[in-house]
């Protein structure tokens, strides 16, 4: 594992940190695409980790693009367009594509500014806490250009359409209090209590069955685009699956006899 990420694990929760703090861990570079990527399928695919969280070392969360790469010839940015296209697609687009893959539930822990591709990259979890002095900002017109990553996606679907309108079209700022206020974050806490924060949450959703955890992230992923008979579909075909875990017997046995589940991924 590179030292761009570092991946700590404390029982059933899995911690990744974007470790570029001195250059407020950018995602652009295909170097942190490749690292991060590699940490979220390795975790996905790992049965002892059963919750994510992400989050950023020092004091950003994530600055998203390098505007000091984006010079042309620089970064994602080639002297040919269609070059340009396919760094895109090929790179820092891989990460929604990822994201919305994971069956694991991932929890953002926001540091500090999430700015431009690190707001979206927020977006792409399931869950967002952020800290007092968080900031956010859909802010790619800033600097003449669009969400390149997928933001156009996902911000409208979290804020609502007009909210995510204003957030692109104005490039604003907003602080943590307004972030909460627009549903962008589920919670606001003091800084120092950011990490305790998530890794309770991520606690109180590995205490869960996890094969019922990964599966009804699932569904709400899939119900993000799909019709209501759709949904339906799947969640019977779903349900039948998890109707014959062994954690479902076990939930089930636990209520009958009064006495706390213990559930173990069967």
């Amino acid at each position: 594992m590179t030292d761009l990420i570092l991946v700590e694990q404390t029982e059933a929760i899995r911690t990744i940190t974007l470790n570029a703090p001195e250059r407020r861990n950018p995602i652009s570079d295909i170097a942190m695409v490749d690292a991060l990527c590699d940490a979220m399928k390795a975790a996905d695919t790992d049965p002892v980790v059963r919750v994510v969280v992400l989050t950023g070392a020092g004091s950003a969360f994530s600055s998203g693009g390098d505007v000091k790469k984006m010079a042309p010839g620089q970064g994602l940015r080639d002297a040919l367009p269609v070059r340009t296209r396919s760094n895109y697609r090929e790179g820092i687009q891989r990460l929604p594509i990822l994201f919305q893959s994971l069956d694991v539930p991932v929890v953002a822990a926001v540091n500090g500014p999430a700015i431009g591709a690190g707001c979206d990259l927020a977006c792409m979890c399931d869950v967002r806490i952020a800290g007092e002095s968080a900031k956010f900002a859909e802010s790619f017109v800033k600097v003449g250009l669009i969400p390149g990553d997928g933001g156009a996606w996902l911000l409208p679907r979290i804020v609502g359409f007009s909210k995510a309108c204003e957030l692109a079209l104005t490039g604003d700022v907003i602080d943590a209090a307004e972030a909460l206020a627009c549903g962008l974050v589920s919670r606001v806490v003091p800084d120092a209590d950011l990490l305790p924060t998530a890794r309770a949450m991520a606690e109180r959703i590995a205490a869960n069955p996890p094969h019922a955890v990964r599966l009804t992230k699932r569904l709400l992923r899939e119900g993000q685009t799909a019709s209501l008979t759709g949904l339906l579909e799947l969640s019977a075909a779903l349900q039948a699956l998890v109707h014959a875990t062994g954690d479902h017997d076990e939930a089930v046995r636990a209520f009958t006899e009064r006495r706390t589940p213990v559930f173990k991924g069967a």
